[in-house]
This record gives C-alpha cells, sequence and structure tokens, in this order.
C-alpha cells in the first residue's frame, strides 16, 4: 500500500524542504514551460526550496534557479 501525497503549489512550501515536481499548472504558457524543462525542471525531479522572499529558489541538479512568484505558484509538488 502506498501513501498518499498531497500536491502544494511550488510557493506554499516551506524553506529547506525537498519535494517532487508534480506539474505544471495550465496557466504556464508552453514556451515558458519549454524554459523551465531545459532548466531542468520536470516531473518528478526533486526541488529543494532555498528560499520564498522576495522571489522562490529552489535548487534543482546542483543549480540554483529563481522563480517569479507569478510562475512558481503554478508549479504543483509532492512532498517526499
Amino acid at each position: 500500500m502506498t501513501a498518499h501525497t498531497e500536491r502544494i503549489r511550488l510557493t506554499g512550501t516551506p524553506t529547506g524542504r525537498n519535494v517532487h515536481l508534480a506539474e505544471f499548472g495550465e496557466e504556464i504558457d508552453p514556451l515558458q514551460r519549454e524554459q523551465l524543462h531545459a532548466y531542468g525542471l520536470y516531473a518528478p525531479q526533486t526541488l529543494t526550496v532555498l528560499q520564498q522572499r522576495p522571489m522562490t529558489v529552489v535548487l534543482c541538479e546542483h543549480m540554483e534557479l529563481a522563480l517569479e512568484h507569478a510562475v512558481a505558484q503554478h508549479i504543483w509538488v509532492e512532498g517526499e
């Protein structure tokens, strides 16, 4: 039996938490989606949330990425 993992917005993830990228919301433009994929953001990539203010900053594959809240709020993640 597997545990049910709740999806939350990346902007709602506490600093220091490791999460898995679940999906991008439909609000994210296809071109922007491609750019995020090019930076290594794709499901089920593991992300570590480094900060939430003034921007959401995540560690992804040894690279820090800063995301505007307008984008990060439409990225859904699941806890580890």
